[in-house]
C-alpha cells in the first residue's frame, strides 16, 4: 500500500498484519480522489481541513494530506489502526498538520473550539450502519462546513440509510465496496 499521488506518491505505508483492519486499496483510493478532484464534487484539497473517521491505517487521510490538504484528524477506537495511523504519520514527516484520537466517531461530541472540516472520510466496518451514525454525530456536533464534501465507504450490497441533511453527490462501485460522495443539503441547494 503507497500514497497514490502528490508530494508524498510512491510512499509506502505500514499496513495490518490481520483483517481487522480493512485499508482502502489503492486503486480504490485513486478513484476516489479523482472523482473529488474532478468529479460531481470538484473540491479544491489545497489547504483543506480533513476528518479521517474509523481511520485504520490513516491511507485516506494521508493521501489528502500529500496532495495537499493543511490538516487532518484521525479518529480510531483501536490501539493497533492508531498504532499504524502513527508510523505512517511519522514516515511521512506530518505530525505537525495531524492529530489522532481515541473517540467513537459515532460520538464525537461537539467540534469548537476546533475549526469544522471540509472534507469527512467514513470507512467503518461493513454492514453495521456504523457509517450512518457517525455522519449523523458529525452533523449535530458541528464538523462539517457548510460546503464539506464526505466520502463514505460500505460493503457493495449495503442498504444505506442517508442521515437527513444530507444530499447524494455521486455513487460508485469498485468490488465489494460502494463509495458515496455525500453533501450537506446547504451546499447541495447552491450549487
Amino acid at each position: 500500500m503507497r500514497i497514490v499521488a502528490g508530494k508524498h506518491r510512491g510512499l509506502a505505508l505500514a499496513t495490518p498484519t490481520d483483517n481487522r483492519i480493512r485499508p482502502t486499496s489503492d486503486r480504490t483510493r485513486e478513484a476516489i480522489f479523482n472523482i473529488l478532484q474532478h468529479g460531481a464534487t470538484a473540491m479544491e484539497l489545497e489547504g483543506a481541513r480533513v476528518l479521517d473517521l474509523f481511520a485504520g491505517t490513516g491511507a485516506l487521510g494521508l493521501e489528502a494530506l500529500s496532495r495537499g490538504a493543511r490538516y487532518c484528524v484521525f479518529v480510531d477506537e483501536g490501539a493497533a489502526a492508531r498504532g499504524l495511523i502513527r508510523t505512517n504519520v511519522d514516515a511521512m514527516h506530518a505530525q505537525g498538520a495531524t492529530k489522532i484520537w481515541r473517540r467513537n466517531a459515532t460520538d464525537l461530541g461537539p467540534c469548537a473550539p476546533m475549526l469544522p472540516f471540509d472534507l469527512v472520510f467514513a470507512d467503518p466496518p461493513y454492514g453495521k450502519g456504523l457509517g450512518e451514525k457517525a455522519l449523523s454525530s458529525a452533523m449535530a456536533g458541528g464538523w462539517l462546513t457548510p460546503e464539506a464534501v464526505i466520502v463514505l465507504e460500505e460493503s457493495a450490497d449495503a442498504v444505506i440509510d442517508l442521515p437527513a441533511g444530507l444530499t447524494l453527490l455521486d455513487q460508485r462501485r469498485y468490488g465489494d465496496t460502494q463509495v458515496m460522495f455525500l453533501t450537506p443539503d446547504s451546499a447541495a441547494g447552491s450549487a
